[in-house]
């Protein structure tokens, strides 16, 4: 790559915020101007097999892999990382290595897991970047804005000790605001 140090750019927000849409958006800018790109999303988005793709439809073909040390956007100059919030720590020195060498980065995921607790190293890329889109959503109970994901158990909201990770779409997800956002069994500080 370049002598020069790359830029990176993270899209957070909520399930149904529009994330991999603005990704796909912006990467098709790059294709306009003749950029290398490639994308990454980890093994467990099981949704989809290899595209990144939109609620909308909008979609692009994906590299899947199983740990942030298997990204390495050797031959592209663009590199974006589907659902950061599913790679582990690793995945900060791997973005650091990718800046270094002089490539343009953009990392998608939840900011906030479904208690409403910072996701995985998704803060500290957020802290590390040169951008940060914060996406919201529409909240599906009372149609304000909605910053939270709630995880939906058999028609209910899920309890505070659920699974951290569970991959699945709008039956198992909903974009809510603050006050509709709901973790039965919270502790209280």
């Amino acid at each position: 790559m370049s002598g020069t140090v790359g830029r990176l750019h993270v899209i957070a927000g909520c399930m149904s915020s529009g994330k991999t849409g603005e990704l796909i958006r912006l990467l098709s800018r790059h294709a306009v101007t003749g950029d290398s790109i490639v994308i990454y999303k980890h093994i467990v988005d099981s949704r989809d097999g290899s595209m990144a793709r939109s609620r909308l439809g909008t979609e692009m073909e994906a590299l899947v892999v199983a740990e942030a040390r298997c990204i390495d956007g050797e031959t592209c100059h663009v590199v974006a990382i589907e659902e950061g919030q599913f790679f582990g720590e690793e995945l900060v020195g791997v973005v650091r290595r990718l800046l270094r060498d002089g490539h343009m980065v953009y990392v998608t995921g939840l900011n906030q897991d479904f208690r409403g607790e910072p996701f995985g190293v998704m803060p500290t890329l957020m802290a590390l970047a040169d951008e940060v889109s914060l996406l919201t959503a529409i909240c599906q109970k009372c149609h304000g804005v909605g910053t939270r994901t709630q995880r939906i158990i058999d028609g209910s909201p899920a309890p505070w000790d659920s699974p951290l990770i569970l991959v699945g779409g709008a039956d198992c997800y909903e974009a809510r605001c603050p006050d509709c956002h709901e973790v039965p069994g919270r502790p209280q500080a």
